[in-house]
């Protein structure tokens, strides 16, 4: 069972997947893990930032395999798809097998729906006819997609670290700042965090924009400064950009900003908790394939009965935490057209959001951590896997709101809206467990403010692998 493929473990789920996605997961086997492996080797990719004229082009040079890879995911439909079927579940099933070879890839994927699905739901209907379909293309043609709010003094509290400017000037909103952590640097479109000019700081008075690449003049409407050489995931560059005098587009009504951010971040946690599954899988994948070939006091490692017993204990985790990552992503199915005021049900999906992001990332880190272990002085050396692996895993609990954040929000939605009582509501049938839910909850609520926050983490944490456990009850396969 610990040599499952991606698409073995969905199966086992209930998951359906048609021959086209099974051929895709036959490619990464035969060709893409080795491509994967290259682009991670190659370290920080270059930025070509003018041609041979002087004139500003900002090109990001993956080599040509890199393309190839981010392609075929597209024209699987990974995007497509979930416009052509109403139904968000196919971008999780594929992302799945994309993570398990290359979590890094599942990020351009992860934004670039970020965007289309505010252009479906909050654009003007002139700015959807003219960008939506480009980002549906299933071919090389395809646009992507960005998400950018974050900027250099952080991202948690945006409604005061956010200083770029947005002035409505000849008919046209024009955007001035700068964006930190901007990943799938080099998209064709992003949809950006800004403050409306002459509005004081806060998060009520954020609002978010469209922002393409080109103005309509075929000027670059924005400028990549640098890219970012992080510890991991290479295979989606982050840069620092720069904008000035950036022609954009409001999406949806201006006060309304900021609850279409968290639509998108939210959009972007479940991702990021699907992704963290299907890293910790390919961990143990890897564990496996070492402790069956290495031999100790007369036996395969993995005989002994401690490692036995830890890797017995590795693989019901990773099946708990998809059981909770899926869940979050059958609940998102259902509400992610909802546009605010939200119905109880977002709020129960808010909760789930919150805690899949917090426990499968933590959780992620420690397997690879663990596999590392496995394989010993050959898990530190970067010729072979599971070094790639645990740098890959730092990065899943700071993208998309740290783990200080998720327990904090998750906190603040328990208390002003009560979702740990839908939760309850909707998981009592599956088992008794359940109860502690509200139990873990009604502490949080009774609770002074400052031990609200003081504690967040320690309460959170048990929330998770409570709502886990039950939904494993459920799903157990």
């Amino acid at each position: 069972m610990y040599a499952l493929k991606p698409s073995e473990l969905l199966k086992k789920f209930g998951v359906e997947l048609d021959k086209d996605i099974l051929s895709y997961e036959d490619w990464w086997f035969d060709k893409g893990i080795k491509v994967s492996e290259s682009v991670d080797r190659m370290g920080t990719v270059p930025l070509r930032m003018f041609d041979r004229l002087g004139n500003r082009i900002d090109e990001v040079l993956y080599p040509e395999e890199y393309w190839e890879m981010l392609y075929k995911g597209y024209k699987i439909g990974i995007v497509a798809r979930v416009f052509e079927k109403k139904d968000i579940m196919p971008f999780f099933n594929i992302g799945y097998i994309v993570s398990f070879f290359d979590a890094g890839l599942y990020c351009p994927y992860t934004v670039s729906l970020s965007t289309a699905i505010p252009i479906h739901k909050y654009a003007e209907e002139d700015i959807k006819n003219r960008y939506l379909p480009k980002m549906l293309l299933q071919s090389e043609d395809v646009w992507q997609g960005a998400t950018w709010m974050t900027e250099v003094k952080g991202g948690s509290d945006l409604g005061n670290t956010v200083e770029t400017i947005a002035e409505y000037r000849n008919g046209k909103w024009i955007l001035n700042g700068e964006k930190y952590f901007a990943s799938n640097v080099g998209a064709e479109l992003a949809v950006v965090a800004a403050r409306i000019k002459g509005k004081p700081k806060g998060v009520k008075n954020l609002s978010l924009f469209l922002l393409p690449k080109y103005k309509e003049n075929g000027q670059l409407n924005y400028h990549i400064r640098r890219i970012k050489d992080k510890i991991g995931t290479r295979s989606v560059p982050t840069g620092e950009v720069e904008l000035k005098d950036s022609e954009a587009y409001l999406l949806g009504e201006e006060r309304f900003g900021i609850y279409l951010i968290l639509e998108v971040l939210n959009i972007s946690r479940v991702a990021n908790s699907v992704g963290s599954v299907a890293l910790m899988h390919r961990a143990i994948y890897e564990a496996y394939r070492f402790a069956s070939e290495r031999w100790a006091f007369g036996k395969r490692i993995i005989e002994h009965p401690l490692l036995k017993r830890q890797f017995e204990d590795k693989w019901e985790l990773t099946l708990k935490a998809f059981s909770l990552a899926y869940e979050t992503a059958q609940v998102l199915n259902r509400v992610y057209m909802q546009k605010p005021p939200y119905s109880p049900e977002y709020h129960m999906f808010r909760l789930l959001a919150h805690l899949s992001k917090y426990w499968t990332a933590e959780v992620c880190v420690q397997t690879c951590k663990w596999a590392m272990e496995v394989n010993g002085g050959m898990g530190v050396l970067s010729e072979y896997p599971v070094e790639r692996l645990l740098r890959e895993s730092m990065i899943l609990p700071i993208w998309e709101g740290t783990p200080h954040r998720q327990a904090l929000d998750a906190v603040e939605v328990i208390v002003k809206k009560d979702a740990h009582l839908f939760l309850y509501e909707y998981l009592r049938e599956y088992d008794s467990r359940s109860e502690d839910i509200l139990n873990i909850c009604r502490e949080i609520k009774e609770m002074p403010d400052e031990d609200k926050e003081k504690y967040a983490d320690i309460y959170i944490n048990e929330l998770a692998e409570t709502v886990s456990d039950v939904l494993y009850k459920k799903y157990k396969p």
